[in-house]
C-alpha cells in the first residue's frame, strides 16, 4: 500500500480545515465508518460534523471533562453541543484516560506514574497522535465506537487539528490491544 502522508509546517489549528478535508477523503473514498475527533471548545467538533453531514459515518467528537482547568467549568459550548447534535455526531466528554488521578499524584509526590510515561513516550510521535490514541479508547471505553475497528482520528496540538491517524480502536483495559496503523497526517 502506498499513501500520501501530508507533514505540516508546524503545528496548529491553522492546520485543522486540511485535515477535516482529509477526514471526509479517507471516509468517502476509503470506507471507514467511524470517526473520532478531539474538540476542547466544540469548534473543531461543529466543523468535522458539518463537513460529514450526509455521509454513512459514526462520527464520535471527544472533549474534556467538566472541571478539566477549573472546577464547574466546562469547556465545550452549548451551541456547538446544539449543532453536533442536530448534525449526527455523538459527543463524549470524559476524563483524559492519561491525566486525571496520577497527574495529582505526581504534582504532589513528585513520582513518575505508568500513564504519564505513555502520555510522554506517545507524545514522542507528536501531540496530535498521542491525543488521537487517547480518544480512540475513550470513545470504545464509553460503547461509542466497537472495539477493533479501524477509525479515523483527528487531534491537534493546543487548538484545532493537526494530525490524522487510523487507528485499530481498544478499550482502556485493553490498551496494548491500541495499534496506529497509519499517521495521515501530522506536524513535520
Amino acid at each position: 500500500m502506498k499513501r500520501l502522508v501530508e507533514y505540516f509546517e508546524k503545528p496548529g489549528h491553522q492546520n485543522t480545515q486540511a485535515c477535516l478535508d482529509i477526514l471526509r477523503q479517507l471516509i468517502q473514498d476509503e470506507g471507514y465508518k467511524d470517526a473520532v475527533v478531539a474538540s476542547t471548545s466544540g469548534k473543531t467538533g461543529v466543523m468535522a460534523a458539518r463537513i460529514l453531514q450526509g455521509l454513512d459515518v459514526n462520527m464520535v467528537v471527544v472533549a474534556h471533562s467538566a472541571g478539566f482547568l477549573e472546577p464547574n467549568q466546562d469547556q465545550f459550548s452549548d451551541d456547538a453541543r446544539k449543532e453536533i447534535e442536530e448534525l449526527g455526531g455523538r459527543i463524549y466528554k470524559g476524563t483524559i484516560l492519561t491525566h486525571s488521578i496520577e497527574a495529582a499524584l505526581a504534582k504532589e509526590f513528585s513520582g513518575t506514574y505508568p500513564t504519564t510515561l505513555i502520555a510522554t513516550t506517545l507524545r514522542r510521535l507528536g501531540q496530535g497522535v498521542k491525543v488521537c490514541c487517547e480518544i480512540v479508547m475513550e470513545a470504545a471505553d464509553a460503547g461509542l465506537i466497537a472495539e477493533g475497528k479501524a477509525v479515523v482520528a483527528v487531534a491537534g496540538t493546543a487548538k484545532g487539528a493537526d494530525t490524522v491517524a487510523i487507528v485499530k480502536s481498544a478499550a482502556s483495559k485493553r490498551f496494548l490491544d491500541l495499534y496506529v496503523s497509519q499517521i495521515v497526517a501530522k506536524p513535520g
